[in-house]
């Protein structure tokens, strides 16, 4: 059964949701981050994906308070991503309570020093976030865009070792348009064995259900709930059947 993953990105320590990389559309929502994980955490859900987009836009992870509060007052899964760029900011995550770690400027920047996080913290500790536009990368939370290939950008850290690496085709981002199956598709053809997270454009439960037969080791999902296209109930329902 696909893993499937919340999303709550946080800015000035709020919950916030941008469209496409775009920082002028930002949407900030009245509950807390801690109440959206109780919420998740009470209908089934293991994991959330928690975006520092301060992190991601300064080059280096800031709002740790937010991931140590939701550490403590929750039993979930804490996949961090936002700025992360030296092996300090790796253990900070690690000690303030994350389980997990998902980096994409320094895979760009410096791909000797990523491909070192993940044989020296472990491959089920340490996810690629290839994202991309028009199948080239970007990265620094979608400021920066590259004329690098995306399928060469996966391969380079996969053949060193790489087991899971999360995209996100940022046209898609927002838009509940649709998940991208068709890069998705391409993915998983070209490399089999990896663990692949969809993220962006998830419109509801059966975008969930078709990414689940496809193959997919996650699905990353926003707005659609904060929107309430998708139910939590939905999902909880999903995962008990999973287990049947």
């Amino acid at each position: 059964m696909i893993d499937i993953i919340p999303s709550i990105w946080i800015q000035n320590g709020k919950c916030v949701r941008i469209r496409q990389g775009d920082f002028s559309k930002t949407e900030e929502y009245k509950e807390s981050p801690i109440d959206f994980a109780r919420r998740f955490q009470d209908h089934g859900i293991k994991t959330v994906h928690l975006v520092d987009l301060d992190g991601a836009r300064k080059g280096s992870p800031v709002n740790y308070h937010v991931l140590e509060a939701m550490a403590a007052h929750t039993s979930l899964n804490i996949d961090f991503a936002g700025g992360a760029q030296t092996d300090g900011d790796i253990s900070k995550i690690f000690e303030y309570g994350g389980a997990y770690v998902t980096a994409a400027s320094i895979a760009v920047t410096n791909p000797e020093l990523f491909s070192e996080w993940v044989v020296t913290y472990g491959r089920e500790k340490v996810t690629l976030a290839a994202d991309s536009l028009k199948e080239k990368v970007v990265f620094r939370g979608w400021q920066k865009k590259s004329d690098m290939d995306l399928y060469d950008h996966i391969d380079f850290f996969y053949s060193r070792g790489l087991k899971y690496v999360k995209t996100t085709d940022i046209s898609k981002d927002g838009s509940l348009e649709g998940p991208a199956f068709n890069l998705y598709e391409k993915i998983l053809k070209k490399f089999p064995d990896i663990g692949l997270l969809a993220s962006g454009g998830v419109r509801g439960i059966d975008d969930i259900k078709q990414l689940n037969e496809m193959g997919l080791f996650g699905v990353i999902f926003g707005k659609a709930y904060y929107e309430g296209k998708l139910k939590l109930e939905e999902i909880e329902s999903l995962i008990s059947s999973s287990k049947d």
